[in-house]
């Protein structure tokens, strides 16, 4: 496919320190739902305006850890079986050569390793929650890959991370706070399933204590952990913002910023900072 390079526009760094997020992403029908881009849109209405976003997704899992494209490529649509028209959904946002030089020479001085595939534009993890966000597409964006799916190890490069915040990065964890497709098409009548809703209060409560300990360990300490996440992909990128919000000293500050469900999984997003 044809890159379409486009320069990394100037932008003037915000005053202050960039919120850490971690927001449920929802699939491609999002965009058809009367009441959540409206949400995601509020949410970043009330941000800095950040000179470039960090997105961590569920949806790359490469090790070492791995950046995206830095020019503007085309987007992922690592999807099946939707109708068409989600398939041409565009989001051109401009590629973060800098900050991506940054995050190599951060992550690579606290000895972890990190490659380039130049290639790999956003998937829908990340470009979904940003058209509702930053429907513009100007502001630079780099995808960074999940390495792991260990909690310790997210939580230790998001502290790696966190000094990006005071430089104008809005870094995004981008997963579901429930997340259990195969269970849910068991639920009857589309009612949200006991173990998405006994998750999540958990989950809630757990955020507000700040028991990043509990969270670490949610598959033992969690109500049916493992129902709400079979595998750890969606509820990672949550460890990764957690960590860059710990290194900061902003746990304490974390709200909930959406809640409720969609389709029977839990919605919540959290804002740290």
């Amino acid at each position: 496919m044809t890159s379409l390079s486009v320069p990394e526009p100037t932008v003037e760094p915000p005053t202050g320190r960039m919120p850490a997020l971690y927001l449920s992403h929802g699939a491609p029908p999002l965009a058809d739902d009367p009441v959540w881009p409206g949400e995601l849109a509020a949410w970043a209405a009330g941000l800095p305006r950040p000179a470039a976003i960090l997105m961590i997704s569920a949806h790359w899992e490469e090790a070492p850890l791995a950046l995206g494209a830095t020019t503007t490529v085309p987007l992922v649509h690592d999807f099946w079986g939707f109708p068409e028209h989600y398939y041409r959904v565009r989001y051109a946002a401009p590629g973060a050569p800098r900050l991506a030089e940054r995050v190599r020479k951060t992550l690579r001085a606290a000895g972890t390793p990190v490659q380039d595939i130049p290639g790999r534009g956003l998937d829908h993890g990340a470009y979904v929650p940003l058209v509702e966000m930053f429907p513009a597409a100007e502001i630079p964006v780099l995808q960074l890959s999940l390495p792991t799916l260990d909690p310790q190890r997210l939580l230790a490069i998001g502290r790696k991370l966190a000094p990006l915040r005071d430089e104008g990065v809005l870094i995004v964890g981008s997963g579901f706070f429930t997340h259990n497709l195969a269970a849910l098409r068991q639920s009857a009548g589309g009612a949200v399933p006991g173990w998405s809703a006994e998750f999540d209060d958990w989950g809630r409560r757990a955020l507000g204590e700040q028991d990043v300990d509990a969270l670490l360990d949610f598959e033992r300490r969690a109500p049916a952990g493992r129902l709400a996440h079979p595998r750890t992909e969606h509820f990672a990128p949550l460890f990764v913002a957690m960590g860059a919000a710990d290194a900061a000293g902003d746990l304490s500050g974390q709200r909930s910023v959406i809640d409720g469900f969609w389709m029977g999984l839990a919605k919540r997003s959290v804002q740290f900072g």
